[in-house]
């Protein structure tokens, strides 16, 4: 996960403290209030965000029933007591899948889908469009194997998208689970985003499919 504009000049290193200090609060809060112990999770801190795994025995499906809006609902306690420079909004990426530890923290396939998702421009674009505090993009096989299997998530709230970023070509899910698409973007309306780079810097190209 990552704090949108956490970067944007107009927060100074007291903000950008004080966001992460915001940040932290909120995930373990969500974590532990969801079920899943903040203390046995792995945790590596990215400056503006954060990964975090969860140990293999934590249900999967709680990330998609309880998770998101424990964490929505942290943000908005979050922001509704601190100035505009010091609020939080959050995009996340969920994917599951085989790691590998050694000195300096973990890797593996899993884990770069994971940041390809979370950097993915249409995922931005969600969180920079919603009134809400948080956008998050499930993996395809994420969605498959927990959203769509889930009693209590709701699969419609999801929008398909294609994403290609960094080498990376895959579908991928994105809600917003405090402000849920309504319309076409719901549950089968697909955005196409893809990333190239050249000479003179990265182009983003979008189309919506019919």
């Amino acid at each position: 996960m990552d704090v949108r504009g956490f970067g944007d000049r107009w927060r100074a290193t007291p903000q950008q403290l004080a966001v992460r200090k915001g940040m932290y609060r909120a995930l373990e809060n969500a974590l532990n209030a969801t079920g899943i112990s903040w203390a046995e999770c792995h945790r590596e801190d990215r400056g503006d965000g954060l990964m975090v795994m969860a140990p293999s025995r934590a249900p999967k499906s709680l990330f998609v029933e309880l998770f998101p809006h424990a964490v929505a609902a942290e943000l908005r306690a979050h922001n509704a007591t601190r100035p505009v420079e010091q609020q939080i909004r959050l995009r996340l990426a969920l994917h599951a899948g085989e790691v590998v530890f050694d000195a300096h923290g973990v890797a593996g396939a899993a884990v770069d889908l994971t940041f390809r998702l979370l950097d993915a421009p249409v995922l931005k674009q969600a969180l920079a469009e919603s009134p809400g505090v948080l956008a998050m993009v499930t993996s395809g096989w994420f969605f498959e194997e927990v959203v769509r299997n889930s009693p209590v998530a709701d699969p419609a709230a999801y929008s398909r998208v294609r994403v290609a970023v960094k080498g990376t070509a895959t579908i991928a899910w994105i809600s917003r689970p405090d402000r849920p698409y309504t319309g076409d973007h719901a549950s089968g309306g697909t955005v196409t985003m893809t990333a190239t780079s050249s000479d003179s810097g990265r182009v983003y190209q979008a189309a919506r499919d019919q």
